[in-house]
């Protein structure tokens, strides 16, 4: 009775820790397309929305804490529970990222905008929420051989950064007015290669959870011209 109650609880869990993946993916889909429509009000909804990540990932700590009180877990339970502990925190702070970018959007003004740079972040933002959306499918399934690659794809999302990053500072210097609007990008890129480094955290913890041992993947980069 006990076990499976515990089984129960722990299939709870994981539904949980995917709802609240769903919900920053469709947060960090929706205040890149508010940052590049300009929508103030897209961009309104997601910081509103962005109580309930928080809440979800207090009760899925709440409930682990629980689980680990109650059933004093060990062995594979255990590190289930301490996986979905640590992987809804990297979520927590994905579901910020996207309230910065929304933030952006609202303190952009009619500043001058470089088109090709806006083009260059919304690929780079429906990449980042590929690799959100396959994490989320790959923990489910503790499928580490997705995990790894997953995290590769992260040197992507780092490459996307370095471009937009010369394309921004180039348009900068070619055009003053383009200062204001060009510090937003830099900021919003910044955002999204973060979320592209949580995505790689939730992929060790995958890792872990299926072997036990903790694996660095992926690498963080600063800028680079080619």
């Amino acid at each position: 009775m006990l076990r499976s109650q515990f089984e129960e609880d722990l299939l709870n869990l994981h539904n949980q820790f995917y709802e609240m993946g769903m919900m920053v993916s469709s947060a960090i889909h929706k205040s890149v397309k508010a940052y590049v429509k300009h929508d103030k009000q897209l961009a309104k909804e997601v910081i509103a929305y962005d109580d309930h990540i928080n809440e979800l990932e207090i009760s899925l700590e709440k409930r682990s804490f629980e689980m680990i009180a109650l059933q004093q877990p060990v062995t594979t339970d255990l590190r289930n529970i301490i996986t979905v502990m640590k992987a809804s925190s990297d979520l927590e702070r994905m579901g910020d990222h996207a309230v910065s970018i929304a933030k952006s959007t609202i303190r952009v003004k009619g500043q001058q905008r470089i088109a090709e740079v806006e083009k260059e972040i919304s690929d780079m933002s429906d990449y980042v929420k590929k690799m959100v959306d396959n994490v989320l499918v790959a923990y489910v399934k503790t499928d580490q051989k997705d995990a790894r690659m997953i995290a590769q794809m992260d040197e992507k999302v780092n490459k996307y950064y370095n471009d937009i990053y010369y394309m921004t500072i180039d348009s900068m210097k070619e055009n003053p007015e383009t200062v204001i609007s060009g510090t937003e990008y830099l900021y919003v890129a910044q955002y999204l290669e973060r979320i592209g480094d949580y995505v790689t955290n939730i992929c060790e913890w995958i890792v872990y959870l299926a072997t036990g041992k903790i694996t660095e993947l992926g690498s963080s980069q600063e800028p680079k011209r080619e």
